[in-house]
């Protein structure tokens, strides 16, 4: 088939393995297919054909049956599929035997995944963070590509063909470029920490957007800000934070912060791979939880998310801390649905409806940041002498200032300030005093 272009290949067949005897599964197989399939398509391929494949055991050679492996080869063949996605993990071993008995390319989900991040990353350390994972991962599957995929692309190198020089790289060499990568991300990570300081110095709280890939965040973020991100119907459309000020009712400003989705039975390697976005959801003053209210697996969603952040050190206790969850997509409820949720919603704490496509309840979201940011600021007045700019320079620097105005001799400051920042201020006053 020779080389093509990336119009003329990339016929992708899908495919779902599971455990017939798993009847532990949140969502059903059928639900895991399609969110399998909306990746691939996230990276443009050809979806042509999708399959569940369901499994008595394991095959430890090929991880499906024989029979279903005969079965498939001549799917393949039939429908010149260039590429098969098998919806699980497979050893290096399994993926080799595959590739020989269909003839074709075949990835696994975490590979496909680094695929759709090799894409989407788009800051340095984003990029850098990629490259390694994609490297450790591929230190171990050190395999020809097939020719029918073979064109210039973005992506992780996953689907590239044999003119692409990563493929060619022995384990060697891959160390080496894992020892560089790994030097550059730690300079990359120096500046960065040099950033966070100094927006440490701006006195605005940070929120964070979270949530399961295709929940709305996105969208959500560009309703409270007016900005354009990038907002499509796309798993993992948003891989780099975005962050933007904006002002809460009462006047309070906010640093908002987008991330990227999370998703089920996503590897460990790969969360750490985006410690730059998923920093920012643990040093946010207040984590929004963006749930798809209106979608069938709203509850497995919410459970994947929740390992993820447990993973990342937000347990159950700092989460009703600094967590709201923002259950959005209302506006796709019909009128039954809506009063379930009034009444789930009237049991909740910590909780607003929303609909980031219409705007509905986005007023109500905004009021309760302010209260949830209440929790840990108060309000107070401060007269400070002209000559003590020191002082004044502090409270700029530990709470956000509100309101200022010169009063005969003094400057009288009206400040939202964390407990801790108060008593601090209350023995600095003292101590000049």
């Amino acid at each position: 088939m020779g080389n093509e272009t990336a119009e003329g290949s990339g016929r992708c067949l899908v495919i779902h393995p599971y455990l017939s005897s798993d009847r532990e599964r949140l969502r059903p197989p059928s639900s895991r297919l399609d969110e399998a399939v909306g990746l691939a398509e996230a990276i443009s391929l050809d979806v042509v054909d999708r399959e569940l494949a369901p499994l008595r055991q394991v095959t430890p050679a090929t991880l499906l049956g024989g029979g279903k492996v005969s079965e498939i080869a001549e799917r393949v063949k039939a429908d010149e599929i260039d590429l098969v996605v098998v919806d699980g993990t497979l050893t290096p071993g399994q993926q080799r035997n595959l590739e020989k008995k269909w003839q074709c390319k075949v990835i696994d989900r975490t590979g496909l995944i680094l695929e759709i991040f090799g894409e989407r990353a788009r800051t340095r350390e984003g990029v850098l963070q990629v490259d390694l994972a994609a490297l450790n991962y591929q230190r171990s599957r050190l395999v020809r590509s097939w020719t029918h995929l073979e064109r210039q692309r973005g992506g992780a190198g996953f689907l590239g063909g044999p003119g692409e020089s990563q493929l060619e790289l022995d384990r060697r060499i891959i160390a080496d470029k894992i020892v560089k990568i790994e030097r550059e991300l730690e300079d990359v990570k120096r500046t960065r920490a040099l950033h966070r300081k100094a927006r440490e110095r701006v006195p605005y709280p940070v929120v964070a957007l979270v949530g399961y890939t295709n929940a709305g965040k996105s969208t959500l973020f560009n309703r409270l800000t007016g900005a354009q991100v990038l907002a499509k119907d796309l798993l993992f459309a948003t891989l780099d934070p975005t962050m933007r000020l904006i002002r809460l009712p009462q006047g309070r400003k906010v640093i908002l912060s987008d991330t990227v989705g999370f998703i089920s039975d996503l590897p460990t390697s790969l969360v750490a791979a985006f410690r730059a976005t998923l920093e920012e959801v643990l040093s946010a003053d207040v984590i929004l939880h963006v749930r798809d209210v209106a979608h069938e697996d709203a509850a497995a969603q919410d459970a994947d998310v929740r390992k993820v952040l447990d993973e990342l050190g937000i347990d159950d206790m700092a989460r009703s801390q600094r967590l709201i969850e923002v259950w959005n997509k209302i506006d796709l409820l019909d009128e039954e649905r809506r009063a379930v949720l009034s009444a789930e919603l009237a049991r909740a704490s910590a909780t607003v409806t929303v609909s980031a496509q219409t705007g509905e309840g986005l007023d109500g979201l905004l009021r309760g940041i302010e209260a949830k940011l209440s929790e840990f600021a108060v309000p107070i007045e401060v007269l400070i002498p002209f000559g003590d700019g020191e002082t004044l320079a502090w409270l700029f620097r530990n709470g956000e200032v509100l309101a200022r105005a010169d009063d005969g001799d003094a400057t009288h400051v009206s400040v939202l300030l964390a407990e801790d920042k108060k008593r601090q201020l209350e023995a600095r006053l003292a101590r000049k005093g």
